[in-house]
């Protein structure tokens, strides 16, 4: 059994809690929160755009609970760290927590600049234990499927590819999320998840070009953007909090293969995805498995269980999708191509 500390108990934290209940070899074993730590052991009253409303309830006789990370760090029972603090945060603690030796999962972005993350992946490269950039949608239902329609070729090649992960303005965490100097905005709290799935399917692109917005944060609340990637599939996507409050979230690709059209829209609930494929009726592809975050924190506990650094996210992934976002940024302020 592996023991987790879970340090940030937001949405994000309390979101991963819940999924380490269905990752086997892991036990939550610590929690930290500077400001929200539970004198009873239950969570609740956190929200999200993918929130699951039962709340958490944890036994702290049998849980370390501490609003000082350092206390985690010291504690030699505790063998992974999962952190999910504001942006801002993610250097400091993430660069303790390798030295101490700590497998460490951090949630996106790695930072809030590209050289920040180059501070994490050398930290990385010399630490003993593993790091792993916490990319969700690499795992998600759907969102996997399409990398192993994609790599397996069953459809011929991608023409084309668009993206789409909307929303009203977060209701949670706002003096966080609204400062767009620490926080990046929709661009590195939203829009990142399709950029770096898009590095993901396709590689990282040459040039990117961007247009988009501020309106709640002071960095860029809304956009859209053309990658240009080898494989010369035309691929956009948008990223966006400027959906009214009450929209909710949304997430959604298409993409045309030679043969087939694959529809991907979280709205549609048992159809979320479909196929049309060329010479055949409409159908509904079946998506096994759980949510994103089951499947990157199987995959990040299954690793140090073997012994292996993870593979499906390294910390080079995690610090490229912070490069291109930076890109796309510069882009919206330039109204100009940027090539990477």
């Amino acid at each position: 059994m592996i023991n987790v500390a879970v340090i940030g108990l937001g949405f994000m934290g309390v979101t991963h809690i819940k999924a380490y209940r269905k990752v086997p070899g892991a036990r939550v074993a610590a929690i930290c929160d500077a400001f929200k730590l539970p004198a009873d052991g239950v969570l609740t009253s956190v929200t999200g755009n993918v929130a699951d409303p039962d709340p958490v309830r944890l036994d702290l006789t049998q849980v370390q609970a501490t609003k000082d990370y350092r206390e985690i760090l010291a504690n030699p029972n505790l063998q992974a760290v999962d952190i999910c603090l504001p942006t801002a945060q993610h250097v400091e603690v993430a660069t303790a927590a390798l030295a101490a030796g700590k497998h460490v999962i951090c949630e996106k972005p790695l930072a809030r600049t590209s050289e920040q993350c180059r501070v994490l992946v050398e930290a990385a490269s010399r630490a003993k234990g593993y790091f792993m950039p916490a990319m969700c949608m690499r795992f998600w239902p759907g969102w996997s499927w399409l990398r192993e329609a994609i790599a397996d070729q069953r459809y011929g090649r991608v023409l084309a590819a668009r993206f789409r992960r909307v929303s009203g303005p977060p209701g949670w965490s706002k003096g966080t999320y609204f400062k767009g100097a620490e926080s990046g905005g929709a661009l590195l709290d939203l829009h990142i998840h399709d950029t770096d799935f898009i590095q993901f399917l396709f590689g990282r692109p040459k040039r990117v070009f961007s247009r988009g917005l501020s309106r709640f944060s002071g960095a860029i609340d809304h956009v859209v953007t053309q990658y240009d990637v080898d494989c010369g599939a035309t691929v956009s996507a948008e990223g966006s909090w400027l959906m009214s409050e009450s929209f909710g979230f949304n997430m959604a690709y298409t993409v045309n293969f030679e043969r087939a059209t694959a529809d991907y829209d979280l709205s549609r609930g048992a159809e979320t995805l479909k196929i049309f494929e060329d010479g055949q009726s409409a159908r509904v592809e079946t998506l096994a498995g759980d949510d994103g975050y089951v499947g990157e924190l199987t995959h990040f506990i299954s690793s140090i269980a073997a012994g292996k650094p993870p593979t499906l996210v390294t910390p080079a992934d995690g610090a490229g999708a912070v490069e291109i976002c930076e890109a796309e940024e510069k882009s919206v302020l330039s109204g100009q191509p940027v090539t990477l």
